[in-house]
């Protein structure tokens, strides 16, 4: 599967065969929908918690006595009858929503995704991302680069562009666009994470740790060259 790769300053410098095993794998959509659940259900925080008659404050003495008053009976305000008392089967904290995702689905999960973006021209393959500076600027002029790999959409397009505008272009500019990009790398993450984290709508990740939800909430992916071999023997390796 011969795939085009850029460098930083947005050019195609040459093609590579991606593993078609990995980028170019019958998509399934009910594994992958399957899978997300099953994430978000294990992100899920179990924070709802309701108190029983056993758990709730008060209501050691009898309210009245047992016989002879003409009300109905009772023994405690504790009660879930009273204002004030336990809940009847009310949220628990100890309610466990987490779901076995098997090492199989997951990968045939990620497979889907990443076999998807390829063949949208959503995967961007970048030769190498090395920064002259840790900065948010070096950082946005290599995505500022590849605006148009990326299909960027201005957030304001006017049929009119004025000369300054036109001038303006030419700058480092990123918020004008709508930013959904996912950067995997397996080197110099901690620094690229610092230089990108101020940019709204951008997410730097290891190639480690991609995951199903990360896929689908970011429209567009890149990938360094060098990361490659990474992913095929992380994700290969039991296949």
């Amino acid at each position: 599967m011969s795939y085009p790769v850029y460098n930083q300053s947005g050019e195609v410098i040459k093609e590579i065969n991606l593993n078609p095993s990995i980028f170019a794998a019958k998509i399934n959509e009910a594994l992958v929908h399957q899978i997300a659940v099953a994430q978000m259900a294990n992100k899920r925080q179990n924070l709802a918690h309701t108190k029983t008659k056993d758990e709730v404050r008060g209501g050691g003495k009898k309210p009245w006595r047992q016989k002879g008053t003409g009300r109905a009976r009772h023994g405690s305000t504790r009660s879930p009858l009273w204002k004030g008392g336990g809940v009847t089967f009310g949220p628990r904290n100890d309610r466990d929503f987490t779901q076995k995702i098997n090492k199989k689905m997951k990968r045939g999960a990620i497979f889907s995704c990443l076999s998807d973006k390829a063949a949208d021209k959503n995967l961007i393959i970048l030769e190498n991302f090395n920064l002259p500076e840790i900065k948010t600027k070096e950082f946005g002029k290599i995505i500022f680069n590849l605006k148009n790999a990326l299909s960027l959409k201005n957030k304001k397009i006017s049929e009119k562009t004025s000369e300054k505008s036109q001038k303006k272009e030419k700058n480092v500019d990123l918020k004008k666009y709508s930013l959904s990009l996912l950067v995997a790398s397996d080197k110099k993450i901690a620094d690229l994470s610092r230089a990108g984290r101020n940019i709204p709508g951008i997410k730097i990740t290891n190639v480690n740790s991609l995951n199903v939800l990360d896929l689908l909430r970011y429209k567009n992916l890149i990938l360094t060259e060098e990361s490659l071999p990474t992913i095929e023997k992380i994700y290969l390796k039991n296949n």
